[in-house]
């Protein structure tokens, strides 16, 4: 949050004007509404929020209409025709051999062929709740719930009974192939940022010093749009920065969609799907430094991880994602350092964020795939730091190679626009931005986070599948 005043003559006559403003990027896909009832992911008039990136990597915001809800009847129907009934049947623990799963998929490649709609949406798994390692007859496994899925008009691929978004090949094999087997000591970072440029920064910070000293007496009409349009203009492109797992993936921009659509609803530009105040309807500019710039992330929930005693099973638990917030300070230049007091709204919208985020994934698809994504990642990191590649004696091949494979198939994002949202606050200017998704997934499977597997429930979990009625080709099971 930027908080500068409008100068003291125009302050002593009026009310001053506050703005909220942040900049967000989101993927090509648009946000989707789920086929279940439930799902609320909607701008209204049965339109879904979402944006696009066009060849350049600039954003460019969407909607997509489906008013009635007769084109989300007609793909459901599509889909219901189309898979197979043993894999559209509901499923508790849905099983997939990651091993098998290569060889198949290995062998369709050699034949000319591409990966298959049930291979591409993981049999329609929609959470990893387990990994499973099973050196005897050479399986990895992953385990959750299943149903039938379907394209939403979004394109997202959603379960069609729950709404929830189906785990992506894609994003597993990007998640592997940031921890491949072998060196133990790599812990990739995993992040994206969407932030202002210093030089952005230091325009703006000069245009509302210039409106302090020129305007005295009450606004004008139009005068709060002429501001907005200028903030707009001298903050300028903000710069995306996506590490850890490739720019082009939808990996991630899974995670900078999330980031995007969460600080649409910081600042009042999108309304949470669920009860949830926005962080400048809880605002106080007095109760913050001057000039400070407040930064929203996600982060995974590191105690997530539940192992067996022999190490052969792990389980995630939770929710696996919270929102964090920290403060700096903007300098003159548009240099930004860390502030020395905190923001009560800012921490007490974050807090919030996160208390509601299991109602926030049910009915707006992207939180759960962010919460897919980081799954993935650590599940990735458990296999490698576990050498469940050589207890299996599994040399991943088309998995690893993304010649064989590509994943990296999207425009990459670089730069959005920065959106503002008026609206009066106090006499101060507060501007929350800056933000991202960050996470180490080794520090979720590190000796101090792992829970205890109490009354070996998870070792049990592992030792109840039967592998040996598994036909040849067969990589998936309930």
């Amino acid at each position: 949050m930027v908080r500068f005043g409008l100068g003291p003559r125009f302050g002593a006559r009026t009310r001053w004007i506050a703005l909220a403003l942040a900049a967000a990027f989101s993927p090509v896909l648009v946000a989707g509404s789920a086929f279940a009832q439930n799902n609320q992911d909607t701008i209204g008039n049965g339109s879904t929020a979402g944006v696009a990136v066009d060849a350049e990597g600039v954003l460019r915001r969407t909607t997509v209409a489906d008013p009635t809800g007769a084109l989300s009847r007609q793909r459901v129907q599509e889909a219901l025709s189309r898979l197979d009934r043993n894999v559209a049947r509901p499923s508790k623990l849905r099983k997939i051999s990651l091993t098998r799963l290569e060889r198949e998929l290995t062998k369709r490649i050699a034949a000319g062929e591409e990966a298959d709609d049930v291979m591409r949406n993981l049999a329609g798994l929609t959470r990893v709740q387990y990994v499973f390692c099973y050196p005897e007859s050479g399986d990895i496994v992953i385990a959750g719930p299943a149903e039938a899925w379907g394209e939403a008009p979004s394109g997202r691929m959603l379960g069609i009974a729950s709404g929830r978004p189906v785990v992506q090949l894609d994003d597993l094999i990007v998640a592997l192939r940031a921890f491949p087997p072998g060196n133990r000591k790599i812990s990739p970072f995993i992040y994206c940022s969407i932030d202002p440029t210093p030089e952005g920064l230091s325009r703006m910070h000069q245009f509302l010093q210039e409106i302090g000293r020129q305007f005295v007496g009450p606004p004008k009409p139009g005068f709060e749009q002429f501001v907005v349009e200028q903030l707009r203009d001298k903050l300028g492109m903000q710069v995306i920065t996506v590490g850890g797992v490739p720019a082009s993936t939808h990996f991630a921009q899974v995670m900078v969609e999330a980031d995007y659509r969460m600080k649409l609803i910081g600042i009042g530009l999108e309304q949470a799907p669920v009860r949830l105040r926005s962080y400048v309807d809880r605002a106080n500019p007095h109760q913050v430094a001057r000039n400070a710039l407040q930064r929203w992330y996600f982060v995974p929930n590191y105690e997530c991880v539940r192992v067996s005693d022999d190490s052969l099973a792990m389980e995630l638990v939770g929710e696996g994602v919270k929102l964090v917030g920290e403060a700096e300070v903007v300098g003159n230049n548009g240099q930004r350092s860390a502030a020395k007091r905190g923001n009560p709204a800012s921490q007490a919208f974050v807090n919030a964020f996160t208390k509601v985020y299991p109602q926030l994934a049910e009915r707006s698809p992207v939180y759960a795939q962010l919460r897919n994504c980081i799954d993935l990642a650590v599940a990735a990191a458990y296999i490698r730091d576990q050498d469940f590649y050589g207890l299996a004696e599994w040399h991943p091949g088309v998995f690893e190679n993304e010649a064989d494979y590509p994943v990296e198939t999207l425009n990459p994002p670089k730069q959005v626009a920065s959106a503002v949202n008026s609206m009066w606050k106090g006499a101060m200017l507060v501007t929350p931005i800056g933000g991202g998704v960050q996470m180490r997934p080794t520090e979720a499977i590190s000796p101090t986070n792992l829970m205890e597997d109490k009354d070996h429930v998870v070792a049990k979990a592992r030792t109840e599948i039967d592998l040996s009625k598994l036909a040849p080709d067969q990589w998936w099971w309930d």
